[in-house]
């Protein structure tokens, strides 16, 4: 028999007793800062955020629509887990009105993390094993560095990585294949027109 931790786990009010918690998480039970963000992150944060900018809205002839998208965005997964997404996104016909408040509880269908070398373990590790328990449809990382980008699909036994694209590819990523994304255009490589 294991002897009974005396670590206390963090929950969100150990959190906002922290002056400055804008970029602050708790992952496992333990508050842990994000990490500073790059160059190389404001680039794909800004490009991801144009790029889905369609399905922000209603559904109409000229955007395909269906989704409520935010970025940097806290969500509560259990009582010891509250993440700062880079970006989520709910469906409209699952999630009738926009999230609101601080933290989210509602569960999202798609999540988008930005890689940082520093802090890659919380990204394709703990967060993936939490977005998985909570049931999140679609995760998706944004690897700068590599110029990668990593499409998973939820799967009882664990996510199913369904897309792995690099720099010089065109793709339409699920869950929003309605538009092709030149990959090197998510980390700021100017596209050939």
């Amino acid at each position: 028999m294991a002897a009974p931790s005396s670590v206390k786990l963090a929950v969100i009010d150990d959190l906002v007793a922290i002056d400055d918690h804008d970029r602050l998480e708790i992952i496992h039970g333990e508050i842990v800062e994000k990490a500073s963000p790059s160059a190389e992150h404001s680039v794909g944060s800004t490009k991801i955020g144009v790029l889905l900018d369609p399905f922000h809205r209603r559904p109409s002839d000229r955007f395909p629509g269906g989704w409520w998208l935010h970025t940097e965005v806290h969500v509560q997964y259990a009582k010891h887990e509250l993440y700062c997404h880079d970006a989520a996104g709910w469906r409209r016909d699952r999630v009738a009105t926009r999230p609101t408040g601080w933290p989210v509880r509602i569960r999202p269908d798609w999540v988008c993390e930005i890689a940082s070398p520093s802090h890659e373990k919380r990204d394709f590790v703990d967060k993936l094993e939490c977005l998985h328990r909570a049931a999140v449809p679609h995760y998706w990382i944004l690897h700068p560095e590599q110029k990668m980008l990593l499409v998973y699909r939820w799967a009882a036994e664990g996510y199913v990585t369904i897309l792995t694209a690099g720099a010089g590819q065109t793709i339409r990523p699920e869950p929003f294949e309605a538009i092709e994304v030149r990959v090197g255009e998510l980390f700021g490589d100017d596209p050939v027109d």
